[in-house]
Protein backbone atom coordinates (compact mmCIF):
# COMPACT_ATOMS: atom_id res chain seq x y z
CA UNK A 1 0.00 0.00 0.00
CA UNK A 2 2.61 2.44 1.02
CA UNK A 3 4.36 1.69 -2.42
CA UNK A 4 1.69 2.84 -4.16
CA UNK A 5 0.71 5.67 -2.47
CA UNK A 6 4.35 6.73 -3.29
CA UNK A 7 3.82 5.78 -7.19
CA UNK A 8 0.86 7.73 -7.37
CA UNK A 9 2.54 10.43 -5.91
CA UNK A 10 5.87 10.67 -8.12
CA UNK A 11 3.25 10.65 -11.14
CA UNK A 12 1.11 13.13 -9.99
CA UNK A 13 4.30 15.14 -9.00
CA UNK A 14 5.58 14.54 -13.04
CA UNK A 15 2.74 15.48 -14.34
CA UNK A 16 2.38 18.79 -13.02
CA UNK A 17 6.15 19.23 -13.28
CA UNK A 18 6.75 18.27 -16.98
CA UNK A 19 5.88 21.14 -20.13
CA UNK A 20 6.81 21.40 -23.39
CA UNK A 21 9.98 23.77 -23.87
CA UNK A 22 9.38 26.74 -25.57
CA UNK A 23 9.17 26.54 -29.53
CA UNK A 24 7.04 26.36 -32.63
CA UNK A 25 3.72 24.24 -32.81
CA UNK A 26 4.45 21.54 -34.30
CA UNK A 27 0.60 21.92 -35.41
CA UNK A 28 -2.46 23.93 -35.00
CA UNK A 29 -3.94 24.45 -31.35
CA UNK A 30 -0.51 21.65 -30.41
CA UNK A 31 2.13 23.21 -27.67
CA UNK A 32 4.18 25.76 -28.19
CA UNK A 33 3.79 29.14 -30.22
CA UNK A 34 2.26 30.29 -33.69
CA UNK A 35 2.76 33.61 -35.52
CA UNK A 36 0.70 35.52 -38.00
CA UNK A 37 1.79 38.76 -39.64
CA UNK A 38 -1.33 40.58 -40.24
CA UNK A 39 0.47 43.97 -41.89
CA UNK A 40 3.65 45.91 -41.76
CA UNK A 41 4.64 45.93 -38.28
CA UNK A 42 0.98 43.73 -36.91
CA UNK A 43 1.08 40.82 -35.81
CA UNK A 44 -0.67 37.72 -33.89
CA UNK A 45 0.81 35.80 -31.65
CA UNK A 46 -0.36 32.80 -29.63
CA UNK A 47 1.28 30.41 -27.43
CA UNK A 48 -0.61 27.01 -26.19
CA UNK A 49 0.75 25.19 -22.89
CA UNK A 50 -1.27 23.59 -20.27
CA UNK A 51 -0.25 26.41 -17.27
CA UNK A 52 -2.28 29.37 -18.38
CA UNK A 53 0.41 31.52 -16.66
CA UNK A 54 3.09 29.93 -18.80
CA UNK A 55 1.03 30.42 -21.69
CA UNK A 56 0.34 34.20 -21.05
CA UNK A 57 4.45 34.82 -20.48
CA UNK A 58 5.79 32.46 -23.25
CA UNK A 59 2.87 34.57 -25.91
CA UNK A 60 4.93 37.79 -24.16
CA UNK A 61 8.19 36.16 -25.35
CA UNK A 62 7.48 35.24 -28.55
CA UNK A 63 6.29 38.87 -29.22
CA UNK A 64 9.77 40.13 -27.95
CA UNK A 65 11.70 37.90 -30.69
CA UNK A 66 9.15 39.19 -33.38
CA UNK A 67 9.74 42.61 -32.36
CA UNK A 68 13.84 42.25 -32.41
CA UNK A 69 13.39 40.12 -35.81
CA UNK A 70 11.78 42.97 -37.12
CA UNK A 71 14.53 45.24 -36.20
CA UNK A 72 12.06 46.80 -34.00
CA UNK A 73 12.53 48.19 -30.08
CA UNK A 74 9.21 47.64 -28.69
CA UNK A 75 5.75 46.26 -29.18
CA UNK A 76 1.89 47.00 -27.53
CA UNK A 77 -0.39 44.57 -27.04
CA UNK A 78 -3.57 45.76 -28.89
CA UNK A 79 -5.87 42.86 -28.42
CA UNK A 80 -6.07 39.45 -27.17
CA UNK A 81 -7.81 36.84 -25.25
CA UNK A 82 -7.51 33.17 -23.67
CA UNK A 83 -8.60 29.76 -24.86
CA UNK A 84 -9.07 27.34 -22.10
CA UNK A 85 -9.93 23.87 -24.19
CA UNK A 86 -10.94 20.96 -21.88
CA UNK A 87 -9.12 22.58 -18.78
CA UNK A 88 -11.08 20.98 -16.02
CA UNK A 89 -10.79 23.01 -12.58
CA UNK A 90 -14.20 21.43 -10.98
CA UNK A 91 -11.99 19.55 -8.01
CA UNK A 92 -14.26 19.26 -5.17
CA UNK A 93 -13.58 18.77 -1.76
CA UNK A 94 -16.32 16.99 0.31
CA UNK A 95 -17.10 15.66 4.25
CA UNK A 96 -19.13 12.71 4.34
CA UNK A 97 -21.41 10.52 6.94
CA UNK A 98 -22.51 6.80 6.84
CA UNK A 99 -23.71 4.17 8.76
CA UNK A 100 -24.36 0.40 8.79
CA UNK A 101 -25.85 -2.44 10.90
CA UNK A 102 -24.36 -5.44 10.78
CA UNK A 103 -25.72 -9.26 10.43
CA UNK A 104 -24.90 -9.35 14.39
CA UNK A 105 -27.06 -6.42 15.46
CA UNK A 106 -24.06 -3.82 15.66
CA UNK A 107 -24.17 -0.59 14.26
CA UNK A 108 -21.21 1.57 13.09
CA UNK A 109 -20.13 5.37 11.51
CA UNK A 110 -17.84 6.29 9.78
CA UNK A 111 -16.55 9.51 8.48
CA UNK A 112 -14.64 9.76 5.30
CA UNK A 113 -13.09 13.62 4.22
CA UNK A 114 -12.13 13.81 0.33
CA UNK A 115 -10.53 16.13 -1.54
CA UNK A 116 -9.92 16.75 -5.17
CA UNK A 117 -6.46 17.23 -6.98
CA UNK A 118 -7.11 18.63 -10.85
CA UNK A 119 -4.58 17.08 -13.16
CA UNK A 120 -4.29 18.43 -16.98
CA UNK A 121 -5.22 15.68 -19.35
CA UNK A 122 -3.91 15.73 -22.77
CA UNK A 123 -7.27 18.01 -23.87
CA UNK A 124 -6.74 20.78 -21.17
CA UNK A 125 -4.43 23.24 -23.15
CA UNK A 126 -4.69 26.88 -22.76
CA UNK A 127 -4.23 29.56 -25.47
CA UNK A 128 -3.08 32.82 -24.55
CA UNK A 129 -3.40 35.19 -27.85
CA UNK A 130 -2.22 38.81 -28.32
CA UNK A 131 -2.43 41.23 -30.88
CA UNK A 132 0.82 43.44 -31.49
CA UNK A 133 2.16 46.44 -33.06
CA UNK A 134 5.89 46.70 -33.35
CA UNK A 135 7.76 50.16 -33.26
CA UNK A 136 10.94 52.05 -33.08
CA UNK A 137 12.07 54.01 -29.79
CA UNK A 138 11.07 56.52 -28.25
CA UNK A 139 8.97 53.43 -26.73
CA UNK A 140 5.40 55.20 -25.61
CA UNK A 141 4.57 55.65 -22.19
CA UNK A 142 1.73 52.96 -21.82
CA UNK A 143 1.21 49.98 -19.36
CA UNK A 144 0.36 48.52 -23.03
CA UNK A 145 3.50 48.80 -24.34
CA UNK A 146 6.76 46.54 -23.94
CA UNK A 147 10.18 47.16 -24.26
CA UNK A 148 11.27 43.50 -26.36
CA UNK A 149 14.56 43.59 -24.98
CA UNK A 150 13.18 43.77 -21.62
CA UNK A 151 10.65 41.18 -22.02
CA UNK A 152 13.15 38.88 -23.99
CA UNK A 153 15.97 39.06 -20.67
CA UNK A 154 13.45 38.59 -17.91
CA UNK A 155 11.37 35.62 -19.58
CA UNK A 156 13.81 33.75 -21.31
CA UNK A 157 14.94 32.78 -18.01
CA UNK A 158 11.27 31.01 -17.38
CA UNK A 159 12.04 29.38 -21.14
CA UNK A 160 13.31 25.60 -20.63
Amino acid sequence: MKTLISLSALILLAACASHTPYGPAKSSGAAGYETQKIETNRYRVSYTDRDAGRSHDMALLRAAEITQLDGRDWFEITGGYTDQDGARSDSRNSVSVGGSTGSRGRSGVGVGVGFGIPVSSSGGSVTTVIDIVTGENPKPDRPSVYDAMSVDINLRGNAP
